[in-house]
């Protein structure tokens, strides 16, 4: 019994540590107010990089013969600690999932960073179908704050081209 106290005081730790890392991700980025779309992508590759090493730790076997003790001791800790996984998997495949999805968008963030304001409408057409597509198809990018976010991060891009094109004329 003393050995499981101690097994679950650790495993505490985890749960305290996980749940302030689920908080931290679910709060409001402080991004420049004329950030481009390939911060939203960095965004959530950053965000699937860390869930992912979290994933890998999950299932390290270190971790794995801690639950199998705590599981044969019946510990009230693994409820919680399984509530917690549950989460860390669905925060995990939402980053895979909103990266792959805007890496269908990877190809116009050139383009509109760089082209001039009428090289620039020619891509238009196509990222707003592209961006429909993921709206449509997304099973975790279509709600209304990303993309309210991604359209407000092209939109910006586009401002920030047409400035630097006045500018140099």
């Amino acid at each position: 019994t003393e050995v499981i106290e101690k097994l679950e005081e650790v495993v505490m730790v985890w749960i305290k540590q996980i749940r302030q890392l689920l908080v931290e991700s679910e709060q409001m980025r402080r991004e420049a107010d004329d950030s481009g779309p390939s911060a939203e992508l960095e965004h959530w590759k950053t965000r699937m990089s860390s869930f992912n090493s979290l994933l890998d730790e999950i299932k390290s076997s270190r971790v794995k013969k801690i639950i199998s003790i705590l599981q044969t001791a019946r510990s009230k800790t693994l409820k919680q600690w399984k509530e917690l996984d549950v989460k860390i998997t669905i925060a995990a495949n939402e980053a895979k999932d909103n990266v792959r999805y805007l890496y269908t968008l990877d190809k116009f963030f050139g383009p509109l960073a760089k082209a001039s304001p009428v090289t620039m409408m020619e891509h238009v057409p196509s990222l707003m179908n592209t961006v429909c597509m993921i709206f449509c198809t997304s099973p975790y990018y279509k709600t209304s704050e990303h993309m309210t976010s991604l359209l407000l991060k092209i939109t910006n891009q586009m401002i920030n081209t047409c400035k630097t094109y006045l500018c140099e004329g």
